[in-house]
């Protein structure tokens, strides 16, 4: 059995051949054909919310598929935009609405909205690398929060947004031991115990991001029960000691 961190390392070492024949499996291309052709034809937020199939297509590229049933809350998304810092998506706190409104920015643009690029190729783009997410983690979920963190942590700018995040957070957790309990103190202590730990211009740095990905998955592994030399060699390293710190410098509950 390969570990989390061989699977992920496999998918990503040539991540433009592994999304070329992740693009090209029938079920994946013949969704993004009927996107493609019927996007343009898209000239409202009453045609978008209209048309399902397409509707549920882009709300699945920017992995909220789970809420594409909830139309009359996406039509607040996207009639107010994201101009306004008070608009609905910005007050949100998940920027995947904010990405969402952002591709599909009627407010802006009106008709000539699915006219961009931002509206049809990289939304394109964007499902393709959420199905191959999605599919990894329907065989390990340790792997989808891999590829998930490779590709959402390097654009959060603040704890913040890591801890607003429940798979950047389940990652982070993983790595430093932070206990379940941490979520009963106040915002401002728990940011603070996670840039304690964690230097956030290490994620911009795609070596210690994948240091830190390689030491988020040998912790998954041996938490799933499977016991990984890499986990081993972390922790004589002294990684292990971070959860006695986390919890000796944050008052639960203050």
């Amino acid at each position: 059995m390969d570990t989390t961190f061989a699977t992920y390392k496999s998918l990503t070492r040539n991540i433009t051949r592994t999304l070329a024949l992740k693009a090209a499996e029938p079920s994946v291309a013949l969704e993004t054909k009927h996107f493609l052709a019927t996007i343009p034809k898209i000239k409202s937020v009453d045609d978008f919310l209209k048309n399902t199939r397409a509707f549920t297509y882009a709300m699945n590229a920017f992995g909220l598929g789970d809420m594409a049933y909830a139309k009359g809350y996406m039509r607040k998304v996207l009639t107010e935009g994201i101009t306004d810092p008070k608009s609905f998506a910005n007050r949100l706190n998940d920027e995947r609405f904010v990405a969402f409104a952002k591709a599909f920015d009627f407010d802006s643009y009106g008709p000539l909205t699915t006219s961009r690029t931002a509206a049809r190729q990289d939304v394109a783009d964007a499902y393709v690398r959420q199905t191959l997410e999605v599919d990894a983690g329907a065989q390990n979920e340790g792997v989808r929060l891999a590829l998930y963190f490779e590709r959402e942590a390097p654009k959060v700018k603040s704890a913040y947004g890591l801890l607003a995040d429940p798979a950047l957070w389940k990652v982070l957790k993983t790595v430093y031991g932070f206990p379940t309990a941490m979520a009963s103190a106040a915002i401002e202590k728990q940011a603070a115990a996670v840039t304690q730990r964690l230097d956030l211009a290490d994620l911009q740095d795609p070596t210690k991001l994948d240091r830190l990905i390689r030491r988020f998955t040998a912790r998954w592994d041996a938490d799933q029960g499977f016991n990984s030399p890499v986990l081993a060699l972390f922790n004589n390293n002294g990684v292990g000691s971070g959860m006695g710190m986390a919890l000796l410098n944050l008052k639960y509950g203050g």
